[in-house]
């Protein structure tokens, strides 16, 4: 039996860690619904965290049904190569949507960060 779960280490728990993303995001991905910031981790893994104001998403059962969709379709990719901690910045578009539209608005965004780091990585190679 294949056991599930959410562990600290997949997370950004701690505000220094949310402050270290928005000072140093490479990559962004955005669209009116959500917005994802990532920044380099000397991890080797990467973790999510999320902001979502009660400004923009009112009720906390729709606040926590958006987390948890995001964070189970984070976890289910397994072939994420991204070793970037993850903001999810989420806006009141993405709260009238449906729980499948939530999660391929969010991974279209996250392969979007894909696309962007291995841009950067051909750069940097290039330099």
């Amino acid at each position: 039996m294949a056991v599930y779960g959410f562990s600290k280490q997949q997370r950004l728990l701690k505000a220094r860690e949310f402050q270290r993303v928005f000072d140093q995001s490479r990559l962004k991905a955005s669209t009116r619904a959500i917005l994802l910031l990532a920044a380099a981790n000397p991890l080797g893994r990467p973790r999510i965290g999320f902001i979502i104001a009660k400004k923009q998403v009112r009720l906390a059962v729709q606040r926590n049904r958006i987390k948890r969709i995001i964070r189970e379709s984070f976890r289910n990719q397994n072939n994420l190569t991204l070793n970037y901690d993850i903001i999810v910045l989420v806006r009141k578009e993405l709260a009238n949507l449906s729980n499948q539209d939530i999660r391929t608005e969010f991974e279209r965004q996250l392969f979007k960060l894909v696309r962007q780091d291995n841009a950067l990585k051909v750069t940097d190679s290039h330099a």
